[in-house]
């Protein structure tokens, strides 16, 4: 029997995910639609039983335990770097999309040479539109979902689900940049990729369903502090990237004094969820100066 062109495809592809404290329940979802594909895992946890677990039911080309969660931009690019194929995927664990949706975006990418990035119209569990892309983060804030009729050129789209042609993302160091830790990487490579007058297409019949997005470490006090730390670090850094960083600098720097009486005030009134809330966005604005404005 003769392979079908699809099955070309399906050898041209590696999709690569990065796990940190994922549920084996979880990463199933996603990875019991994608069988054909080569894939790639990233272990940001270093979670040896998930491993035996996921290599116990799923045919896994690589697995990376890493000692140190570096984040996931960190991971998604030494995923990357390890792709020998044509095509790399991209894909959030809470990412579930099929074989099918997943050879309409290659087919698509073939199709338009000028694309750099085809990534898929985005869906919540309930079947509802869900936010898959847009303009910048410079230019609008993310909060339109596209209600599209066809494929679309957007300014950025979502790292949970991104597809594009592994030498070219090599060779013209269109990855991720590792500063970021969680948030904003995707919007920043999106950002390079328009500057090299390429094109980011979201394929309107390619399907996904997305969970956006949630921060899996149990304790609340250090999931509020992950949260808010990576959210306003990252933010300070994506516009420190633009040139476009001193406004918002300042405003927080005006907001420091106000920022202690606050903390302190909620630790007096035993609200210890605000004081870790506050004491994150302290560490961030602190953190980012000394980074990358002291010199």
């Amino acid at each position: 029997m003769k392979n079908s062109p699809n099955d070309h495809l399906a050898k041209n592809l590696t999709i690569v995910i990065v796990l940190y404290k994922e549920s084996f329940q979880l990463i199933s979802k996603t990875l019991s639609t994608i069988n054909s594909f080569k894939k790639i895992i990233i272990d940001n946890d270093n979670n040896i039983d998930l491993e035996k677990k996921i290599k116990s039911e799923f045919n896994i080309e690589k697995y990376i335990l890493n000692k140190k969660n570096n984040g996931f931009s960190s991971g998604y690019n030494q995923g990357i770097r390890m792709s020998d194929t044509k095509y790399t995927l991209v894909l959030g664990p809470d990412c579930i999309i099929t074989e099918k949706d997943i050879l309409i975006l290659i087919k698509r990418l073939i199709e338009n040479i000028d694309c750099y990035i085809v990534s898929p119209t985005s869906f919540d569990e309930n079947g509802k539109l869900s936010y898959a892309g847009g303009p910048l983060p410079d230019n609008s804030e993310k909060n339109i979902i596209l209600d599209i009729e066809g494929d679309t050129c957007v300014d950025s789209t979502l790292g949970a689900c991104m597809l594009f042609r592994t030498k070219e993302a090599l060779e013209n160091n269109l990855i991720f940049d590792e500063n970021f830790f969680l948030y904003y990487s995707d919007d920043d490579l999106c950002r390079r990729v328009k500057k090299s007058k390429k094109h980011i297409i979201q394929v309107y019949d390619s399907k996904c369903i997305h969970q956006h997005g949630i921060i899996k470490v149990k304790n609340k006090y250090l999931k509020k502090f992950i949260r808010e730390y990576n959210l306003l670090f990252d933010k300070f850094y994506y516009f420190y990237k633009i040139n476009n960083h001193q406004n918002l600098i300042n405003l927080y720097k005006k907001k420091i004094p106000l920022l202690i009486f606050k903390f302190f005030l909620r630790i007096l009134t035993f609200n210890f969820l605000g004081a870790t809330e506050i004491a994150s966005k302290l560490f961030a604005y602190y953190k980012f100066k000394f980074k990358f404005l002291i010199k």
